[in-house]
Formats: C-alpha cells, structure tokens, sequence
C-alpha cells in the first residue's frame, strides 16, 4: 500500500509540475554565435607569445553559447593550440583568453571589460547595438533575419590583432 501511494505521489507530482508545462526553449542564434566565434580563430592572428598554451574563449555571464562552444571545439584546435571554454561569472574574473564574448544580457560596462583586458591581445565579441563604437572588436547584429557581424578593423588594431581580408569582406565594416 505504502508504495502504491509513493507511485501515485510522484505521478501526481510529475503531473502538476511547473516544468511540465514549461521548458526553456532552445536559443537557435546561439549555436550560430558559436560557430561564428569559433570560426573567428581561423581569422584572426594573434601576437607570436599567445599561440603557445591552450587557445582559451571566455564568455562573460551566463549564455547558451557556452554550451554550444564547448559541442563544436571538442577535440578541436586552432594551429598546435587546443581549445579551451571558459566561463567568467564577473568581470573580476575575467583571466587571459584570446577571445571574450560579453552576451547582450551582461551588464558590465564596455569601457570596464576593455581596461580589464587590455594588453592582453584579445578578441572581444559582443552581440549589442553600438558596442564596436565603445571598443569592442566584433559585434553580433540581425540584418534582413539573418546573423552577421560589425567588425572594427581600428579596435583590432589596438588590441594589436591582425585581421584577414576574407573575415573584413564578410563583415558590416565600422570604420
């Protein structure tokens, strides 16, 4: 009897259950953002001292683009470096990577994230309006219901990057 009950319990349980009739659905632009991103190191030269070591991509906050990072670069690599995700809860947390992506819902100030890695010869890839004029790198956009990308070929400069022609060509060019 006893277990009857339980068996019925967790039925019922199951049955009245908030996520039974909600589920987070799947964010579709973040596998893409993924693949961008990866695809961005086949583009891009860092300096001769950041290509030993693992190749690291950090994203700052919480976003379903972590997930999808780490599914497309396992056992992948860019040149002898092996890719490796990074997760930073805080800008205080934020360590050396060769590309950074801050997701829209981050609040962390531009001008904050680009004093913290300054120096460090990093990518940063952001996905909101206006943040390429704050510094940022590259920048995620929607135009015409498709996923592109604003590119500032002068921030890359300053974070002493070396961009290729066929990654400026794809891009929307800032300056």
């Amino acid at each position: 009897m006893r277990k009857l009950i339980f068996i019925l319990t967790l039925i019922s349980t199951m049955a009245f259950s908030p996520s039974t009739f909600y589920f987070a659905p799947p964010d579709p632009s973040a596998r893409v953002k993924a693949v961008f991103i990866y695809n961005f190191s086949k583009y891009v030269e860092w300096k001769e001292a950041n290509r030993a070591g693992a190749f690291t991509i950090g994203v700052l906050g919480t976003s379903s683009v972590i997930n999808e990072l780490t599914t497309i670069t396992t056992g992948k690599s860019v040149g002898s470096q092996k890719i490796e995700i990074k997760a930073f809860a805080t800008l205080a947390d934020v360590k050396k990577c060769h590309i950074l992506f801050v997701p829209a819902d981050n609040a962390t100030p531009i001008p904050s994230i680009i004093t913290k890695i300054k120096g460090n010869n990093t990518l940063l890839v952001t996905e909101k309006d206006g943040y390429v004029k704050q510094g940022a790198i590259i920048n995620f956009v929607i135009q015409s219901n498709k996923q592109k990308f604003e590119l500032s070929k002068n921030n890359a400069e300053k974070a002493s990057l070396k961009v290729s022609q066929s990654l400026v060509t794809l891009s929307i060019p800032v300056d």
